[in-house]
């Protein structure tokens, strides 16, 4: 059955009470980073140096740098590093089992990927980068920082316990970030991969887990139950589950990874249990690498 449009409407204006303490909380967490250009790592037109090269044929007066000419017999000019921005796309998993918080003082998965995600956004932007929600424009500026706090803050759950990106919404040379618990069927995975590598698009998989997701602490009759109610699995001894799990969840991550670096990506993973800013640190020296 499809959600009627004042269903979507009356949801998202619920989810979207949030907006002004995701921005705040976005905003002092991005103020942790130092946002810089992006560099190509070849001269060009920038503001970082990049070499001293003797001059040539077609170099002015104006470019030769005559302090470090002074030094010898030669005369040098002072190249830049070329800069450009880069196109980042965010996908945000938006399926049910991102509402998870194994307790009340934690943040649910969905919330600490919607932080994350905003927060890098504004580090980008203040570097001068483009970045846009996947299938949505990449722009540049403060007013996208606003228009993507507010894209964040009302998504709609999705209907099943979990989602996947559509691949057909990638476009060529951009850079991409996926924030996901990747506790489903991880097929989807391969397809977006082989896509991204079919197109020159690099990014990240970025794996958000709750502390209980970490280290499975249940013991005794324990009646498991996914958020959409799709799964349950009533255990009587939950904790001979325990070594099971953390080894698949250890498959889990190790496929992940090298699922990643086969597509010349990088994999990451999180705990809502941790401060985020170590996980916006990481993704950020992630893409400017």
């Amino acid at each position: 059955m499809t959600a009627s449009p004042a269903d979507l409407r009356a949801r998202a204006q619920t989810a979207s009470g949030h907006l002004p303490a995701l921005i705040l909380s976005a905003e002092r967490l991005a103020a942790m980073i130092a946002p810089g250009a992006h560099g190509l790592r070849r001269g060009g037109p920038g503001e970082d140096f990049w070499q001293y090269r003797p001059a040539g044929p077609g170099d002015t007066a104006r470019s030769i740098d005559w302090r470090r000419s002074a030094r010898s017999d030669t005369q040098f000019v002072r190249d830049r590093e070329a800069q450009t921005a880069q196109a980042v796309g965010l996908w945000i998993s938006a399926g049910q089992g991102m509402g998870y918080a194994g307790a009340a003082d934690r943040p649910t998965k969905s919330d600490r990927a919607q932080l994350l995600a905003l927060a890098l956004a504004m580090v980008l932007l203040r570097g001068g980068e483009k970045v846009g929600l996947l299938g949505q424009p990449a722009r540049a500026g403060r007013v996208q920082a606003d228009r993507l706090a507010e894209q964040i803050a009302t998504m709609v759950a999705a209907r099943g316990d979990a989602d996947a990106p559509p691949v057909d919404l990638l476009r060529p040379n951009q850079r991409l970030v996926i924030l996901s618990d990747f506790l489903d069927d991880p097929a989807w995975v391969q397809g977006l991969l082989s896509r991204a590598a079919g197109i020159g698009v690099k990014g990240v998989l970025m794996q958000v887990l709750d502390p209980d997701e970490e280290v499975f602490p249940w013991s005794g009759a324990v009646l498991f139950r996914s958020l959409s109610g799709a799964i349950r699995h009533d255990s009587r001894d939950a904790g001979g589950l325990r070594e099971a799990y953390l080894a698949r969840l250890s498959e889990r991550r190790d496929w992940l990874r090298r699922q990643a670096t086969g597509a010349g990506w990088q994999f990451g993973h999180h705990s809502t249990g941790h401060p985020p800013a170590t996980a916006l640190s990481w993704l950020y020296q992630v893409l400017a690498d």
